[in-house]
């Protein structure tokens, strides 16, 4: 996941004085996460990203370093429990399309009434 990409969480629990800015404590957080990712990175200087991110021959340190960096994500959104990466990626997809999209979010709400098809 590239987290760095997606607009900051906001919410009550996670916020500084109001504003869309995530505390200081998870801000903290998830940056120390992140520097952990990096280094663990940097301990396989002649491997490639392509090396280092198959999920077959991924270094422990490197996973290890992610699931902190997912932890401490999850607990900014107040969101946690996902069952696969894939439904936090569709999570953070739809929050980032609620935060940029122009158009509504919600669903229409059915019509009622007679159907409008032609008869012939």
């Amino acid at each position: 996941m590239v987290y760095n990409t997606f607009p900051w969480p906001s919410c009550s629990s996670c916020t500084a004085s109001g504003t869309d800015a995530p505390a200081d404590k998870t801000r903290q957080a998830i940056e120390t996460a992140t520097q952990a990712v990096l280094d663990a990175r940097a301990q396989f200087p002649g491997a490639s990203l392509a090396d280092l991110y198959d999920p077959l021959t991924m270094p422990p340190v490197l996973l290890k370093a992610h699931q902190k960096l997912d932890a401490a994500v999850d607990k900014a959104y107040g969101k946690t429990g996902f069952k696969s990466d894939a439904e936090r990626v569709a999570f953070l997809f739809q929050r980032y399309q609620a935060l940029t999209s122009l158009l509504p979010t919600e669903k229409p709400a059915k019509r009622r009434g007679k159907s409008t098809k032609a008869t012939v």
